[in-house]
This record gives C-alpha cells, sequence and structure tokens, in this order.
C-alpha cells in the first residue's frame, strides 16, 4: 500500500494550476508549439504551483529548497480558505486542460492527455455533489483512526523532513508550532460535518480516541516529535536549546490541539450509529459509485466487483486447498489450515526486539535475492534504493500491515517500506515475501522509482496518482515473483502468496458488503475470518479501514486482473514477437495512469511492434 499522505497530496495539488497566479496566464498558446508541447508545458506549470502551493509535498519531493526553501517552514493549510483553493484549482487545472486540442496528440502526448481528463472531470463533478470529507480523495470523514494531521505530521516530520543545519531545525520548529494551528483547522472541519450529521461509526471514533491517548502519554520532552529533533540535532551537531523549544510548543500548543480535537469526537459519540457503510450519509450510494470510479478508473458497478471477488476466492481456495493437499494436510476449511499454519510457532518471530531485528534483516535478503532476478523481467532497473523500517509504535494499532513511502526527487531520501510489528504473529514468516515483493521490489518502489527517474514524461506525470495502476501493479508484482520461481521448493511461501490474493479478492467482497449490500462491521469481520484464516486483530483492522476509506481496497485486485489482461491481449498479438522485458519497460516508463489507459496505450505498441 502507498503512504496515504504521498497520495492525497499527489491528487490534492495534482491539478494546482494555483490561484496565486492567473490560470489564464499558463494557458496562453504560443503559436510556434505544437499541441503535444503546449500540453507539455501546462503540466510543466502544473507541476511547479503543485510545489508552490503544498509545502508538504515539496518536501516529500525533496524540492523544499532554493526558490522553494520557504516551503519548508510550513505545512498544507487545512482552513476553509485552503479547502476552497483545492477545490477551484481542479476547476483552473480542468479549464486550462479542455484547450487543448486532443484530436492534434497521439503517441505519448495523448497518453498524457488521458491520464488527467477524464478524471479531473470526475473530480470536479464530485465537489459539486458532495460537501463533506475530504477534497481529492473519497474519505467521508477527515479524522479517523487513520487519517488526520494527529497522525500524518508527526510521521511527516520525522522521517521526511531533513535536518542539516539550525536553519532547518527552525523550520522544523515553524512546522511544530503550524502543526498546532492545522490541527485546530481541522477540528473546525470536523465540526461542520459533524452539524450537518456526518459523524463517523461509533467503532471508528473510539479508535480513534485510543490512538490520540497513546499520542499524548508521553510528557512533551518524551514526544516523538522532541526526541526526534534531538536526536538529530545531537547527531549533526547543531547548537541551540532545542528540546526545550520544541516540548514548549508539544505541551503548549499541539497536545492542547489535539485534545480539543479529541474532545469534539468524544462530544458526537454519543449520536454515533454502528452502521459501517457510506449508504448512511446523505447521498451515500452515490458517494460509494463515485469512490469506487475514483479507486478503479472503470465504470465497473458494485455488483460486478462483489462477484469478481467471490469468483476469485473461489479459484484461490481451490489451489491453496491442492497445495495442502500435497502435504497431507486435508483436516478442515482451507481457511483453518491457513490459520493453524499461522499459528505455528516454527513460523513465528519472537516479539521481542531483537525478533524484530531478526525479521527485518530477513526482509532485506529477500530483497537482495529479488534483486538477483529482476533482469528475467526488466530492461530497466531504478536507481533509487528502498529500505525497510518499522511503522512507528505510537499509531501501529490502527496502521496497515506495510506500505511505502516514495523516495525524494532528488535522490536525497530513499523509497521506504514500512512493515507492521505490533505483533509478529501477525506476519508469520511464509507471509512475509509476497509482502515484500508487493511493497518494495518489483512492486510499488520499483515501480514507483521508474516513474520518477522517467526522462520522456512530464514531470506531473511521473507521480503515483492512481491507485488500480499502483496498488494493481504491486498486486501484479507478486505473480511476477512466482512466475520468476522465488517459490519454487517452497510451498508455505507459495501458501502466502496465495493467500495474499485470496486476501485482496476478499477485499472485493467486503468493501461492496459493506458499502453497497450494507453488512455490519461484525458481518464483514466473520466473513474475513472465515474465507482467510488470517488473525481476527488483523481482519478488525482491515474492515475498520474499509470503513472510513470506502472503494480504495478494490483498486488492488481490479488493478491486478487489468494488468495481466493488457499483458496476455498483446502476447496473443505479438505470438513470438512477445518480449516481457518490453512489456514492462514500456508500461512503467509511462508513469501511472487510468487503468484503461494503460490498455490503450500497450495495444498502440502491440501495433507499432506489428508493423
Amino acid at each position: 500500500m502507498l503512504d496515504r499522505r504521498t497520495l492525497i497530496a499527489t491528487l490534492a495539488a495534482a491539478s494546482a494550476l494555483g490561484a496565486a497566479r492567473s490560470p489564464a496566464r499558463a494557458m496562453l498558446a504560443d503559436p510556434a508549439q505544437s499541441e503535444g508541447e503546449r500540453l507539455n508545458a501546462l503540466y510543466e506549470r502544473l507541476f511547479d504551483m503543485l510545489v508552490e502551493n503544498d509545502p508538504e509535498f515539496a518536501t516529500a519531493l525533496g524540492l523544499d529548497k532554493g526558490a522553494h526553501a520557504a516551503a519548508k517552514s510550513r505545512l498544507a493549510d487545512r482552513s476553509p480558505a485552503g479547502i476552497e483553493r483545492s477545490h477551484d484549482l481542479y476547476r483552473f487545472g480542468l479549464a486550462a486542460l479542455e484547450k487543448i486540442d486532443a484530436a492534434k496528440l497521439s503517441g505519448m502526448d495523448l497518453v498524457n492527455y488521458e491520464t488527467f481528463r477524464g478524471p479531473w472531470d470526475h473530480y470536479v463533478k464530485a465537489y459539486d455533489s458532495f460537501t463533506y470529507g475530504l477534497h481529492s480523495w473519497p474519505e467521508p470523514h477527515p479524522v479517523t483512526q487513520l487519517s488526520g494531521t494527529y497522525r500524518s505530521i508527526p510521521d511527516f516530520l520525522v522521517n521526511q523532513h531533513s535536518i542539516a543545519d539550525a536553519a532547518d531545525a527552525e523550520a522544523y520548529l515553524a512546522r511544530c508550532e503550524d502543526f498546532a494551528v492545522q490541527l485546530d483547522n481541522e477540528t473546525n472541519r470536523m465540526k461542520t460535518d459533524h452539524a450537518a450529521g456526518i459523524i463517523p461509526p461509533d467503532f471508528v471514533i473510539d479508535r480513534t480516541l485510543g490512538l490520540y491517548e497513546k499520542i499524548m502519554a508521553p510528557a512533551a520532552e518524551a514526544n516523538g516529535l522532541t526526541a526526534n529533533l534531538k536526536a538529530r540535532t545531537d547527531a549533526k551537531h547543531i547548537p541551540g536549546d532545542w528540546t526545550r523549544r520544541c516540548a514548549a510548543i508539544v505541551a503548549g500548543k499541539i497536545y492542547p490541539a489535539m485534545r480539543r480535537q479529541a474532545a469534539e469526537l468524544a462530544r458526537v459519540r454519543p449520536r454515533a450509529t454502528h452502521d459501517a457503510g457510506v449508504w448512511r450519509l446523505p447521498k451515500g450510494d452515490a458517494y460509494y459509485a463515485y469512490a469506487l470510479n475514483f479507486a478503479t478508473t472503470t465504470e465497473m458497478s458494485a455488483e460486478a466487483i462483489h462477484q469478481l471477488g467471490l469468483e476469485r476466492m473461489t479459484e484461490l481456495t481451490a489451489r491453496a486447498d491442492a497445495i495442502f493437499r500435497e502435504q497431507g494436510m486435508t483436516g478442515g476449511t482451507v481457511a483453518e489450515r491457513l490459520r493453524a499454519l499461522g499459528e505455528d510457532k516454527r513460523f513465528i518471530y519472537p516479539n521481542t526486539d531483537a525478533g524484530k531485528t531478526e525479521l527485518i534483516a530477513k526482509l532485506n535478503e529477500q530483497i537482495e535475492e529479488m534483486q538477483r532476478r529482476l533482469p528475467e523481467m526488466f530492461g530497466r532497473l531504478p536507481k533509487a534504493k528502498v529500505e525497510i523500517r518499522r511503522v512507528p509504535a505510537e499509531i501501529e494499532d490502527g496502521a496497515a500491515g506495510g506500505y511505502y513511502q516514495i523516495p525524494a526527487l532528488d535522490g536525497s531520501r530513499p523509497g521506504a517500506y514500512y512493515i507492521n510489528l505490533r505483533d509478529t504473529a501477525e506476519n508469520p514468516s511464509w507471509t512475509l515475501p509476497t509482502l515484500t515483493y508487493h511493497e518494495a521490489t518489483p512492486g510499488h518502489h520499483h515501480q514507483i522509482a521508474l516513474a520518477q527517474e522517467a526522462t520522456g514524461i512530464p514531470r506531473l506525470r511521473r507521480l503515483p496518482v492512481y491507485s488500480v495502476y499502483t496498488e494493481g501493479w504491486g498486486l501484479y508484482a507478486e505473480q511476477l515473483a512466482d512466475e520468476m520461481g522465488v517459490y519454487d521448493g517452497d510451498l508455505f511461501g507459495r501458501l502466502g502468496y496465495l493467500q495474499s490474493y485470496m486476501f485482496r479478492a476478499a477485499r472485493l467482497v467486503v468493501d461492496t458488503g459493506l458499502h453497497h449490500y450494507r453488512w455490519s462491521r461484525e458481518k464483514a469481520i466473520s466473513y474475513m475470518n472465515e474465507a482467510l484464516g488470517t488473525p481476527e486483530p488483523s481482519n478488525v483492522t482491515e474492515v475498520e479501514r474499509y470503513c472510513v476509506w470506502p472503494g480504495q481496497a478494490t483498486s488492488y485486485m481490479v488493478g491486478q486482473t487489468r494488468w495481466v489482461a493488457t499483458r496476455e491481449r498483446a502476447r496473443a498479438a505479438l505470438g513470438d514477437k512477445f518480449d516481457i522485458r518490453a512489456f514492462h519497460d514500456t508500461a512503467l516508463a509511462a508513469g501511472a495512469m487510468p487503468i484503461d489507459v494503460l490498455g490503450s496505450m500497450i495495444d498502440r505498441w502491440v501495433a507499432a511492434q506489428k508493423a
């Protein structure tokens, strides 16, 4: 899974034809330019405005220096005015794109145009239809157990704000001050939604309040923000009263703002219902239809996605059953056998710091071994490295099992694969390889690093915008690992791979179950328990994730099926001329895009190969 803040920031600013500058200026036509040149110039301008308008994303890209140095002292504006600017930016971007004559485009220029034209139109229509939730992502509540400034900003400051000198440390403190401001901006936004009856489910509020408690438990001097600043200024020998100053901000501003936010959730808790799906909200059915379109970039209905999930579950369960039977393991359902295997002490790392260190060392070995195999499937390999890190302890309880954070564009920070080690029993050794291949290589890191390093597309197109493409690729990468033979002689590892696929198929069933068929939270958890054999605490976390991120979980399997269908269509058309390495290099060199645009691009590539 991609880091949520990265995706939201990308999408929020992807059309950033900033209100601070006249959009008309960026749309002026140069008669000497071709239509493709005009389009690329527009995208380059949009990218510059992205960096100017979102200081957090400027930092994520490593661009908060030079002309953009001021960004390093600021956070994104979460006030009503800031939200309104975000709303307007999509309109400006769409208006600029509508001035491009698509009939005059071909090749990569056409791909570049198609990548944003349709989706931006959907975003604008959604803005006009829904007044609640996040603007740029189908997320009905701005603060939950998985989302909100209280989670994202500490993680951002610790892992993405670089500190090399006193100016960087001062910028860190300035952002800590702004953190408190943005918490209050977000709280005011919550109050507006709550007044309109847009209240999270009771179990979401309870989980979120528990996280606030955990985050605010340490004294200000021991808070992660303070400790991080002290450790990094000490390491760089930067003189200054950093610990005292940061602790004063935490105690005097951040904790009070966080308590105000928690108090607002506690205030509306008596009004919260236990209903899990967005159908309970105003225009809830339409909201979910938009969420599915956003996640999959297709017109697939909830019914079709639900049915796809059921069919894939049947197929994958049968494949897992066959492997178990080869081993003489026939007792119980496939889920029961997977659960027994998951509880087998032979496969559980000690739930200690030493055990977790050993687990991460094993993941690094798996990445190194995969690196040796990559030339079988790829002609181009990324230059950027990837590191494996633990999810910060204070947010482990609500976090996903693993996620990926993009590298800085300038190479100053590698990509990072985060794994949740709250309990090593949730990560039996036979389940880890496929997770690593999904998050690191040949999955997210491989795809995103190559896109960032691409030279033939505008900078805006190098960003990981479309979940169906990026998460579909991550799941497809798990299949590639199997096709490369990593599980030859490792039947338990192959079971981990199949369980991972079963998990993504179950998501199709459960997400649509919750939001379209009006399943309860408990029914969804029961389905996961009975279908997958994964630990119930993990299934609870997952189901509660789907409740607050409607549609997102469908992008994985829908995307993977389209990646495979596109590949096999190309293979059938080219026959002996089909080159798997050329296919992958072509698809990845073009950056993320709607999944149907990928299919059209590859069809044109096939035609060129046959010519």
